[in-house]
């Protein structure tokens, strides 16, 4: 397991959902609006080089802020990028695999769209849960249905490791994530499909902020 701490405000890259910004654009953006963590997740097909190149030209966007750069669903290429950690989904690469290739100090995320799924896994050697989507997503083809956030609260509840909320969150809608008791959140579409990115990053990052104060959380 991880001795870093988990991020709280996690920006996920994605070239798919729009055309008018690139994953090291997405990054920058993140980094400047103050993310503690930048997720590159590229769906489309792209060769290992390709993703290693771009992972570690993030890690390189990365340097020199507080904020980690995770891999989304390649441990392999996490490695190659010496990137501070992945995030699994169901079909990837097993938690204890990734744990032998990456190291004890490498942050591995696993998502969950239902408490059973996350009730399988959250005793394996993961760091944080990634749970959604909790209000639905625009992301995906084929979505999991929205968690809500009854089910979220009861995940937060029982999970021995931090949830970090996905699937249309909002600065709005992050008061009451945090407040089902999520240790953070991700964010895909509020950013990435802004005209301003980086406003919407620093506006996530305050309501964050604002939440978790309420909560008397530390930052």
């Amino acid at each position: 397991m991880s001795s870093a701490p988990v991020p709280r405000l996690h920006i996920l890259t994605d070239e798919t959902v729009q055309s008018r910004w690139s994953h090291l654009d997405i990054a920058r953006f993140a980094v400047a609006g103050g993310a503690d963590a930048v997720q590159f997740r590229e769906k489309r097909l792209r060769t290992t080089r390709e993703l290693v190149e771009t992972a570690r030209a993030i890690r390189a966007v990365c340097e020199g802020s507080h904020a980690l750069l995770v891999v989304d669903d390649r441990a392999d290429v996490a490695a190659a990028a010496a990137a501070h950690g992945v995030h699994l989904g169901r079909d990837d690469l097993d938690p204890d695999t990734a744990r032998r290739l990456l190291g004890p100090g490498a942050l591995i995320g696993r998502t969950a769209n239902s408490y059973a799924e996350a009730a399988a896994v959250w005793h394996g050697p993961i760091d944080y849960l990634g749970v959604g989507p909790v209000f639905g997503t625009l992301t995906k083809a084929n979505p999991a249905p929205p968690l809500g956030l009854e089910a979220l609260a009861a995940i937060c509840r029982d999970s021995p490791v931090p949830v970090v909320a996905i699937g249309s969150i909002t600065p709005e809608r992050i008061p009451d994530v945090i407040a089902a008791g999520a240790h953070g959140v991700a964010v895909v579409s509020a950013v990435v499909c802004a005209d301003d990115p980086m406003a919407a990053v620093r506006a996530c990052r305050e309501a964050l902020d604002r939440a978790l104060a309420a909560k008397g959380a530390p930052w």
